[in-house]
């Protein structure tokens, strides 16, 4: 038996499109479309997860320069 990566129903769907990801929502300030250089969902996936993890690292770093003043 084969499982589908595919929404099954119509709610469903609705959901994974409310899931996706705009890329120029997410780096405002570049001068290009994002979401057409990278339409690939996989890449708009890496790309949130990279600010994601850049945003972490920043507030991880923050809170060591509180710790030792």
């Amino acid at each position: 038996m084969e499982e589908r990566d595919e929404p099954s129903n119509p709610i469903d769907r609705e959901e994974e499109k409310k899931r996706e990801i705009d890329l120029n929502t997410l780096f405002p300030k570049e001068g290009y479309d994002l979401n057409r250089l990278f339409p690939d969902e996989g890449t708009k996936r890496l790309l949130y997860e990279l600010r994601r993890n850049k945003q972490d690292i920043e507030r991880f770093i923050k809170s060591l320069q509180v710790e030792e003043e």
